[in-house]
Order: C-alpha cells, then structure tokens, then sequence
C-alpha cells in the first residue's frame, strides 16, 4: 500500500478501509468523544481539561499536558493536565520547542520525540492558519504506535481549531460586551432621541453587516393603530421605508409587538412556518431574512429594532439576538431617560417662565414702590420749600414795602439837619464834638446807599422765593401750558451753590442757548424734576474735571407734520469724562448707580425716563463716549393733543 499523510490515514482508518496492527476499536472512540468535547458549549479550561483526561483514558500515558500560547508575553502556560504533573509553570516558547519554528511546520503538523528520563516525551503543536495557539505533550514509558500517532494528529489538530473558535467567539462576545458598554455610555451622554436611536443603528449595523437596520414605533392607542419607521441605516440604493404603515397591512407584526415577540427568519422563501402575510409584507419591500426585538418603555410606548437582509438567507445566531436584547434595553433605558428630561426640561421651563413673570411684577412693584417714595420725598420738599418761601415772603414784603417809608423819612431828617446847620451854624461844642465822632457828613453820604442795597436785598430774596415756588409748582398739578427756560432757571437758581466758584474751587460755567420756544403743556414741577437729576449729575461728573468745567443747556422748536404735532428739544450737554457703553446701556435702569454708596440711589434718572416718556409721550436719550462728554436730550411734545396722540 502507497504511503499516506496522517490525515488521510485518518480519515481512512475512520471508514474502516485501513487498519494497523489491529488498532483497537477504542482508539476510535477517542476521536469520536474529542469531536464530541469540542462541539459542546464549555468555557477552553474545561474543555482542555475534559481533552486531556480523555486522552489519558484511552491512551498508555503517564501524563497528558495541554499549553495554550500567549502571544503578548511569548509563553505557554498550562491549561490542563491528567496524571502526575510534570510542567506546572508558564515556560517560553524556545524552551518547550527549543529547535522549531513555525516556518518549518507550514506544510503539515510534525510530532516532535524528546527523551525525559524515564519517559519518552511526544509532543504535538497545535497550529492554526501558520499561529501557535499551543501544545499537547504526552509522557509515556513505551513510544506511541503510528497509529496513535495519527490519531494524536488528527485530534491535536482539531483541538486546534476548537481552541481558535472558542478564541474567536470569546473575542467576538467581548467585542459585543465592549460594543454594548460603549453604546450604553453614549446613550446615557445623549439626551436626544434621534441621537438616540441614529446612534444605536449605526452600531448594531456595522457589527451585524446587514443590508438594513431600522426603528419603529407603534402607536397602539391611536385613532388608527399604526407601525411608523422614523429612522433607518442602510448599504447601497435600497429604497426607504421610512414612513407610515397601517394596521391593515401589518396586523400579525402588531400582534406580536405588542406582545413583545422576537420574529427571527433566516430566510423568508424556505420559512414554512411564516404568517403569510407577513412574507408577502417583507417580499414586496425585497427582504430575504429579518430579526425584529421589540421592547416597552416605562411610559407604556411600543418600539422595535429590526435588521434585515436582503441578498439570501441569513442565520441570526443565539448570540446575535442576545447582543440585540441588551441593544434593545439600554434603548429603552435612554429614552425613558430623555423621556423625564425633556419633561423635567419642561417643568424647570414652566417654572422659570413663572418665576421671569413673577419677577417681572416684582420689578414693577419694586419700581412703583422707589417712585412713589421718591415722588413722596419731592411732594414733601415741595411743600417745604413752597412753606419756607411763603414764610419769607410775608417778613420781605413787609420789610421792603417799609424800606420805601424808610427812605422817605430818613430824606426829610437830613433835609432837616441841614435847615438847622443853615439857621445855626455855630453849635455849641458838645454838638459839635458828636458830629465829628459819628462822623456825620458820610453818615449824610453812606445813608442813601445803605437804604440802596437794602431794597436791592429784599428784591433778591423775593426772586429766590419766586424760584422756590416756581419749582416747587404746587399749584399746578395739571397740564398747564408753561415757560420752559423759567423752569430750567429756577432748577439753576436752587443749584447756584454748587454752580458758583469758591476758594480752590473754580465753579461751574452755565452756557444757555435757548431757542424761541412756545409755552409747553406740561407738568411742569415734574418736568423741574428731571431737569433738577440731569443737572445734578452733570455737576458730580464734573466735580473733579480740571477746568474748563461746562454745562450747556439748549433747547429749540422741532416742527413736525400736523398730525403729530411740534415739539420742542432741551439738550444738556456736560464736557466731563464720559461713560463706557456698558454704563450707558443701564443708565435709565432702576437702582442703577456708578456713584459711591450712600451718594447716589440709582432712582433719579429711573424716574426722569418715566416721567419723559410715559407721563409726557416723549423721548429721553443719552450720547456718550468715554473721554467725550456726555449729552441728555430730551424731546416733549408742545401740546396736550401730541401727548395723548
């Protein structure tokens, strides 16, 4: 008989058509329970170890150890053995196979013979594809016949490729598991549903590579229950089957939706237990193979994943469907969980747009309440001051209407004093000695002058008192038609301490430009108001500028089209440092002050806007650059009917 490679032997010995030395019949059922081993599901030690104690039962051997090889440290350790143990520690590659490489072994297993004192030492490779995945040794006082040998070759052989498919599908259910925490990770980052779902399609595509992956809803509670496809992933030019289906056209897929049923189809031709309907459904859309798990969300939706095939059979494996349950959970789990988001999202969204309206009335309130303390405080100083003026009025009228009588009398004494220095010019020396104490003759000359700045005094204080009252205008808590420039003049005339030079202190200089302007209908004691704030502050941005320090005040008609009606423009203008935009942008803001505290409350310029604006119909803006001055202009309308228009 020709010579024949282990394998054929093998196979040869199997079908009974070559038999050695009357290989008994249990070499044979070695083989047979080696395939048996390695087709059932057991982690590689248990197997490897199951291996080992089968090949000692049915062989003469001391001992039988298998080595799996570690690519990364370049060793092989134990994985099992049955008998006593000769090599228990991890050993590098060179040391077990001390004059082997792989080079020399590509053709064909070559079972290796060394002499261990007192046995004789067989070892087998176990060689996958040109890479090492271990050894088989086995230690025995007689050498294996060449039966034995073939049968160790085949069965090194095929426990070779047992080692590489459990490897292979370790590697792929770990890929999976890496795959499942790394799609959960990014569905928990996510709180978007079509994030969500984009998501989980594209990498339950890509590790299946299948033809198609889709998400479906199912709206069971709707007027006309229906399946809705809302996202998909695809290879090629499919056409998409995005969109609505209704129930008619998928009531057996609906049924088992709702009752969480896996549909598993390999192929869809030879399925002979497939609803009709349903392969009529996947024919139309070119479907050969599909998968569809459903779940349950906590809110009571129905959604599904489904992969499908459209080029022949395909067999969904255990794993594959498994891998697919824990895709479906971590879905359902994300969108329950952008589900509370979005509503939580909701509610904080309500309750902010509660709590802006709350504030926002708070805001009014706070703003009604600092104007009606600081319209308080100006009616209070109103009153004051319109009592203080009437107090001095009283005295300074009588004083200057007695200065007039005064003066006459004091002419008729001097007239006399002069008749008796005619008619007596030789006085006795008394007299004469007093006349050149008090000094008579500029007693004569100083009088009328005294009596001058007298009534030029009491006229003074009568201006003042006039200014007081004018600003104070408490008789005057309508619209009545006024003089403007009369009430910028008095705000001057109260404000003309600050105005004026004194000591190192070198004042303010006041330039007025006032136009020809009609009388404005107005409130005039509020209008004093703001033109008491504006100056005001003028003067504090002024007060530590080096001189030139200057206010201008001009005011001028603005004529517009009838049916608006003129109006008239008062500028107040300062050559002071200026603001930043950021200032300039809260200027009329309540509450709002650049001044120190307790010198400013952020209420004047808050007022003066209400006051312009929505008491008078008008405008109130302020021009301002840093280093430039600041400008106020204030725009009313002239009549009472621009105001109500």
């Amino acid at each position: 008989m020709a010579k024949l490679s282990s394998t054929k032997k093998m196979q040869a010995m199997v079908r009974g058509e070559h038999n050695l030395d009357g290989l008994p019949i249990h070499l044979l059922t070695l083989g047979a329970e080696i395939g048996s081993v390695l087709l059932e599901s057991r982690t590689l030690p248990e197997t490897l170890q199951v291996c080992a104690e089968t090949i000692a039962h049915y062989l003469d051997a001391t001992n039988v150890c298998i080595w799996t090889f570690d690519e990364q440290t370049n060793l092989l350790n134990l994985a099992a053995f049955a008998g006593e143990k000769i090599y228990t520690a991890s050993i590098t590659k060179s040391t077990l196979l001390p004059s082997l490489e792989l080079e020399e072994i590509k053709p064909k297993l070559i079972p290796v013979t060394y002499q261990v004192a007192p046995f004789k030492y067989r070892l087998y490779c176990l060689i996958v594809e040109n890479h090492l995945l271990g050894a088989i040794a086995l230690f025995g006082k007689q050498s294996l016949r060449e039966a034995e040998d073939i049968l160790l070759s085949w069965v090194a052989n095929h426990i070779a490729l047992g080692i590489d498919r459990i490897f292979a599908k370790k590697a792929l259910c770990d890929r999976r598991d890496s795959l499942l925490l790394h799609l959960a990770s990014q569905l928990r980052q996510s709180l978007d549903f079509n994030t969500i779902l984009e998501t989980a399609l594209q990498e339950v595509h890509k590790l299946l590579k299948i033809d198609r992956c889709h998400f479906l809803w199912y709206f069971p509670n709707a007027i006309e229950p229906r399946i809705t496809i809302t996202h998909e992933v695809q290879n090629g030019s499919f056409p998409s089957l995005m969109g609505d289906f209704p129930a008619p056209q998928s009531n057996i897929i609906l049924h088992q939706i709702s009752n969480l049923e896996i549909m598993r189809i390999d192929e869809v031709a030879t399925a002979f237990d497939l609803d009709e309907e349903i392969k009529q459904i996947l024919t139309k859309f070119g479907i050969t193979a599909q998968l569809l798990l459903p779940f349950k969300t906590h809110t009571g939706q129905y959604g599904a994943i489904v992969c499908s095939h459209c080029q022949g059979a395909r067999p969904w494996s255990d794993s594959e469907v498994e891998f697919l349950q824990g895709v479906c959970e971590q879905v359902a789990v994300a969108i329950d969980q952008a589900e509370f988001y979005a509503q939580t999202r909701a509610s904080a969204l309500a309750a902010q747009t509660q709590a802006q309206h709350l504030s926002a009335v708070l805001y009014k309130l706070q703003q009604a309440q600092s104007q009606l303390v600081q319209q308080e405080k100006m009616s209070s100083l109103g009153q004051m001051i319109a009592g203080i003026a009437h107090e001095i009025n009283n005295p300074v009228n009588f004083i200057n209407g007695n200065l007039i009588h005064a003066e006459d009398y004091i002419k008729d004494l001097l007239e006399l004093l002069d008749i008796y220095q005619e008619c007596y010019p030789n006085a006795v020396p008394n007299i004469q000695n007093y006349i050149a104490d008090i000094d008579l003759e500029f007693i004569r000359e100083d009088l009328p002058k005294l009596l001058s700045s007298m009534q030029m005094g009491t006229e003074r204080i009568r201006q003042i008192v006039l200014s007081l009252r004018n600003f104070s205008r408490l008789d005057e808590a309508e619209m009545k038609p006024v003089d403007i420039h009369e009430g910028i003049d008095s705000t001057l005339l109260i404000l003309h301490n600050r105005l004026k030079a004194s000591g190192h202190d070198p004042g303010v200089e006041i330039i007025k430009e006032y136009g020809n302007l009609p009388l404005v209908e107005c409130y005039a004691g509020q209008l004093n108001q703001v033109f008491m704030n504006i100056i005001v502050n003028a003067i504090d941005a002024l007060e530590n500028q080096s001189p030139p320090r200057i206010i201008k005040i001009h005011t001028e008609l603005i004529s517009q089209p009838k049916m608006q009606g003129d109006r008239v423009l008062i500028s107040i203008t300062d050559n002071g440092s200026g603001m930043k935009e950021a200032v300039k942008n809260r200027l009329f803001d309540p509450f709002f002050t650049t001044k120190p505290v307790g010198k400013g409350t952020g209420l004047g310029l808050s007022i003066s806007y209400q006051i312009i604006v929505e008491k008078h119909r008008g405008t109130i803006k302020c021009n301002s650059e840093l280093g430039k001055g600041s400008e106020f202009a204030i725009e009313i309308p002239v009549s009472r009917n621009g105001i109500s228009g």
